[in-house]
């Protein structure tokens, strides 16, 4: 255990139940890492006995949500994001940790061809031949946006381009009966294969982009930095890491 979580041990009363067993932290974090993020909570929960209730929402989401006044113990996103919030006064900014970056990959529904996407130009080809091209509004969207439009592909798959909020992409990619192709996070694609995707591979290492995901404590809560401390362990990380979060 680390010293935040023995310092918590120390002052709890003898014939009590630790503050750190007792607490409950909350935890406001970006969806790429989701696999990953519930795979080391499970294990953190049982290291410590700290519960942790986790929401998912896309960077701007949390943005509008903690700088509406929300207020999770703890907030996973962007770096970008969390160096606003303190700048606006939210947080300290003190409690931070590096998380991991993750990758665009591109995906498509269990059983379907997997196009060529190992250059650039097989992309473009693979984004010109299908039906439908899918694909979220959070970070790595928008990222994905701008480099349609770099590919000098958006005006000419405009009229088959579908965006949706977050993981709301998942449903139809599954369910659809054509050659439609998706990019989502990498990990993402890993956490719903059991559902019914494929990845079909990264980008090109070219126009590949990552998101980073840092954590930072928003209350003055002790078990919220356990929490914080424990991402930054090498066990951690290798919970990450399996779950394509590098």
């Amino acid at each position: 255990m680390s010293k935040a979580a023995n310092a918590i041990a120390a002052s709890a009363p003898l014939d009590g139940p630790s503050p750190a067993r007792a607490a409950e932290i909350q935890v406001m974090s970006g969806a790429a890492i989701e696999p990953g993020l519930l795979a080391a909570t499970e294990v953190f929960r049982k290291q410590t006995g700290i519960e942790t209730t986790i929401t998912f929402a896309t960077a701007p989401e949390i943005r509008r949500r903690v700088g509406g006044g929300e207020t999770p113990d703890v907030v996973i996103t962007t770096p970008a994001v969390l160096d606003e919030l303190a700048n606006s006064g939210k947080f300290d900014g003190t409690a931070r940790a590096l998380v991991g970056r993750v990758g665009v990959g591109v995906v498509v529904r269990d059983g379907a061809p997997k196009p060529d996407v190992s250059t650039i130009d097989a992309l473009k080809r693979a984004l010109l031949d299908a039906d439908s091209v899918i694909y979220n509004r959070a970070s790595s969207g928008l990222f994905v946006e701008e480099l349609i439009q770099r590919l000098g592909l958006a005006e000419l798959i405009q009229g088959k381009t579908k965006r949706y909020s977050g993981t709301d992409m998942v449903e139809p990619l599954i369910h659809g009966s054509g050659k439609e192709i998706g990019f989502m996070p990498v990990a993402e694609i890993l956490h719903f294969r059991s559902r019914g995707l494929q990845l079909v591979g990264p980008l090109p290492a070219e126009i590949q982009h990552y998101t980073n995901y840092a954590a930072a404590r928003l209350s003055k809560s002790e078990a919220a930095l356990v929490f914080i401390r424990f991402l930054e362990t090498p066990a951690t990380k290798g919970l990450f890491a399996a779950a394509g979060i590098e």
